[in-house]
């Protein structure tokens, strides 16, 4: 069956959405060991720059695979 572009939409959305909360909650523990001190607003903004990015690459490389196996159904 072939996943529609909104649901890997909504799939990417998702898995990026907890991936933000990890890597916010990371960051706040990790700068610290390495001297590295922000804001809680400088952590979400940080979130926030790569949590777009990953979007992005999250919902190219699910629509790049259902390609692949849309064209090894053919």
């Amino acid at each position: 069956m072939k996943q529609s572009r909104a649901m890997s939409m909504v799939e990417a959305i998702a898995n990026v959405a907890v991936g933000f909360w990890v890597a916010v909650t990371v960051q706040a523990l990790v700068f610290p060991l390495f001297g590295f001190h922000a804001a809680p607003a400088q952590h979400l903004a940080i979130g926030a720059i790569f949590t777009g990015v990953s979007l992005i690459r999250s919902f190219a490389l699910r629509r790049l695979f259902e390609a692949i196996r849309q064209q090894a159904v053919r």
